[in-house]
């Protein structure tokens, strides 16, 4: 063996010749033999370590932000030869929808846009999410009378304009809120993604939202007592909002402190790298372009994993008494 060079040595067990080992007992030991050194053959990576194969080797930062969201490493080519697999699980408080899980269709009202909705009220919800994958020449549809949305650029560039006229363009990591009722279009000249959250307004006397333009980069670091994880927010805490989007970032290895179990409902889509999520009594691995429903009450925790940030866009619903 050349000297810095490793070899994997499988622990073989030793088969005896003892005239009171039956032949049965000789074909299983000759079978677990075999088994054993077809492991090793397996286990032993190029540089002499035994290790499954590495997916961390291409070079990330040559990629577009969030480009695991529409390329997820375990997409259906991954799986190929895994027929009728998925990580995709839906429970009675919990979802967890995995990219190979997408079922795209054409958008209602909306042009040259296909949809994969993740979560509607039918699972419990009160809110909608869904991708829109936008077309050369698309163009969106408006919300139900009384619905606010807000959209997320993952992939692409699209221009938002409204009623009034301003144009705003939109690239990835930036997003739009828009009140119930007011008229917009969002337009695609090439292909883009985009995440987007619906719900019927819930209002209170003297207060009204309006429309937000905004991008993650420009939004400040939130304090985050007795937590490692950083924060920021996409809309206004006021009362005029209903609803909130959180950007929360984890480095390698962080975690919550707190196990969460709160009445407020959450939608998850993990735009950045790894780690496990808790969701009631199961235990999750999770990679970016996976998204979850949390209903209310659900005990809820996340770590990061890996050797990358991991960041994931969180719907919250606020500001409102939970018995109205």
């Amino acid at each position: 063996m050349s000297p810095g060079k490793h070899t994997c040595k499988p622990n073989i067990p030793t088969i005896s010749n003892s005239n009171n080992l039956s032949k049965m007992q000789s074909f299983h030991l000759f079978l677990l033999l075999s088994i054993t050194l077809g492991s090793v053959k397996i286990g032993v990576a190029q540089e002499g370590f035994c290790s499954a194969p590495s997916i961390l080797n291409a070079d990330s930062n040559s990629r577009p932000l969030y480009w695991k969201v529409t390329n997820p490493t375990l997409s259906p080519p991954h799986l190929q030869d895994l027929p009728g697999f998925t990580r995709s699980v839906y429970k009675r408080d919990h979802a967890l929808i995995t990219p190979e899980s997408h079922v795209f269709s054409p958008l209602p009202d909306w042009t040259n846009t296909l949809g994969a909705f993740l979560i509607t009220p039918e699972m419990g919800s009160h809110f909608v999410m869904y991708l829109a994958k936008m077309q050369e020449n698309s163009i969106s549809g408006l919300p139900p009378s009384g619905v606010e949305r807000l959209i997320f650029v993952v992939a692409g560039e699209v221009v938002m304009t409204n009623v009034s006229g301003s144009s705003h363009k939109l690239k990835v990591d930036s997003y739009a809120y828009l009140p119930p009722n007011l008229e917009h279009a969002v337009k695609s000249d090439a292909s883009a993604t985009l995440v987007v959250f619906e719900r019927r307004y819930s209002k209170i006397e003297n207060y009204v939202s309006h429309q937000i333009v905004g991008s993650t980069d420009r939004q400040p670091l939130l304090e985050t007592p007795g937590e490692v994880f950083e924060l920021r927010k996409l809309l206004p805490t006021s009362l005029d909002y209903d609803f909130n989007i959180h950007i929360m970032d984890f480095q390698p290895g962080e975690f919550l402190n707190v196990k969460e179990v709160h009445y407020n409902q959450h939608g998850l889509l993990l735009l950045e790298g790894q780690g496990i999520y808790r969701l009631g009594d199961s235990w999750y691995p999770v990679e970016a372009g996976d998204a979850i429903w949390m209903a209310p009450f659900v005990p809820q925790w996340y770590a990061a994993l890996g050797k990358t940030r991991s960041r994931y866009l969180l719907y919250k619903d606020v500001n409102r008494n939970p018995i109205l």
